[in-house]
């Protein structure tokens, strides 16, 4: 009997390091990815180590954990439905027995706790470290601005225990419930995640209907659109004059303001960016110029077309069934039934539908006039808006299982802390959510196919010096007629 303890005990142990050590692997490549994306974005710096060289670099550290860490929330869902699906297929197989409901639950509880270090710890840390330049009158130094940030860190923690508390009496004036904030580990930070989660789930409430309208100008922007009635060597050559008449300008204005200099050398590099885009065009092979742009407009209709649809049937389902309520579970076994009616092909598509869903999330969000400014430029992007940009993906990112859930792309039960969140078990918040979604998305795809209608009825009568029509124009159109011809040189 002592040697069968013995065996399972060491079976166990054997096993959770196995679990440790993939987990590890993942996080590995995601980190590495990561960094390399946010090298590709950071502004470029001399060389020279000096003081804020180190700050720089630990910040540019701290900055690439917490995007590993919002890379792994986004797979979370897709990972473990995959794992179901290939447990169901295969469950006797030797080579997938480390594929189980423990490692599945490890890293959703890894992912939860990574993304609260991040969000509350790491990520105002590297803000704070940054911006800080040690108390007055204290020597200068690494050690001087660690022990600033440390000092801010343990005021903005007082201050949103305030505001966390401040907000438990106003919402749920119980004395249970404000004994319970006393346990900082069990009920104070899921409380306070399970707030930063609804903050996250609104945002991307806001920012994925204005991503999935937008996403088909970004594609248009990334692919050639097909050439109806065009004559790209005429407008070639006209934009070629136009290139030339402006260097001739730039030439002969040594004399001029600086600002005109200026003015001059912006409109000089959008006509370059014009020339280019033409250019390209003109290069395109046939079947991507007839061929690739259709398909891809038709995909992206089509994935945001079956969005709406299975949030309509969600809303359904919360009607008359009470199963239908997004819900935690805690048991460990996956792989014993299938979540989706038809199996590996339903699957595919919620994985597909989520990541397209995120990608829209993340457009949207950069898209909005309020976070213009975080936009991320290659080679000329800040530290503070890189950690700007962390932060609000990682918030994203940690919202996206709970909102596909909440949504009906999936039915695959959220795991671990996602689903100890308090609001997931209000009905009214959960069916508000879906109408909304619905609703807003609706209206911003009739928006996005029904402007051109907008603006043509808006010149037939007159009214389009009013400007009531809000929607972008595409500058390089504006500058060529539809024949061709240029209008103004």
């Amino acid at each position: 009997m002592d040697e069968d303890d013995v065996t399972i005990r060491e079976q166990n142990f054997h096993s959770q390091v196995r679990e440790y050590i993939i987990c590890f692997l993942l996080f590995a490549v995601l980190y590495i990815v990561s960094y390399f994306i946010i090298t590709r974005y950071k502004r470029k710096t001399d060389d020279h180590e000096d003081e804020d060289a180190v700050v720089n670099r630990i910040s540019l550290y701290l900055c690439t954990f917490t995007l590993a860490v919002s890379a792994g929330a986004v797979l979370l869902l897709p990972f473990s439905i995959i794992s179901n699906e290939i447990l169901l297929s295969f469950p006797k197989n030797y080579y997938i027995q480390w594929l189980n409901g423990s490692l599945i639950h490890g890293l959703w509880n890894l992912v939860s706790l990574f993304s609260n270090l991040c969000l509350f710890v790491l990520m105002p840390f590297a803000y704070f470290f940054l911006e800080s330049e040690g108390f007055a009158g204290s020597k200068k130094g690494i050690k001087a601005r660690i022990l600033e940030t440390f000092v801010m860190l343990f005021l903005l923690g007082l201050l949103i225990l305030g505001i966390v508390w401040v907000a438990s009496a106003l919402i749920d004036n119980d004395a249970a419930s404000m004994e319970s904030l006393y346990d900082l580990w069990e009920f104070y930070l899921p409380y306070l995640y399970s707030c930063i989660s609804l903050m996250g789930g609104l945002l991307l409430l806001m920012c994925t209907p204005v991503g999935l309208s937008r996403m088909f100008t970004v594609m248009g922007q990334l692919i050639v659109k097909p050439t109806i009635l065009e004559d790209l060597d005429e407008q070639i050559y006209c934009i070629h004059l136009q290139e030339e008449a402006l260097q001739r300008r730039l030439n002969g204005s040594a004399s001029h303001s600086q600002c005109s200099n200026v003015h001059l050398h912006k409109e000089l590099d959008n006509v370059r960016s014009q020339k280019n885009k033409l250019e390209r065009r003109k290069k395109a092979s046939a079947w991507e110029k007839n061929l690739l742009y259709p398909i891809v407009m038709l995909i992206l209709l089509t994935g945001t077309t079956i969005s709406v649809l299975l949030v309509a049937l969600n809303i359904l389902y919360l009607l008359v069934d009470e199963t239908a309520m997004p819900k935690g579970s805690k048991e460990r076994g996956i792989g014993n039934a299938s979540l989706s009616t038809f199996g590996v092909v339903q699957a595919a598509v919620e994985i597909i539908l989520m990541f397209y869903l995120m990608v829209s999330s993340v457009v949207g969000f950069y898209s909005l006039r309020l976070f213009e400014g975080l936009t991320p430029r290659k080679d000329d992007t800040t530290m503070t808006t890189i950690i700007g940009c962390c932060v609000s993906i990682l918030v994203l990112s940690s919202a996206l299982p709970v909102m596909s859930r909440t949504l009906g792309i999936t039915r695959f039960d959220l795991l671990g802390d996602f689903g100890r969140f308090n609001w997931l078990g209000n009905f009214y918040i959960v069916l508000s959510y879906n109408l909304l979604f619905a609703v807003v998305t609706t209206l911003c795809l009739v928006r996005k196919f029904t402007s051109a209608v907008r603006e043509e009825l808006l010149k037939a009568l007159g009214l389009d010096k009013l400007h009531l029509s809000n929607s972008p124009t595409d500058p390089e159109m504006a500058k060529h007629s539809a024949n061709g011809h240029q209008k103004s040189l």
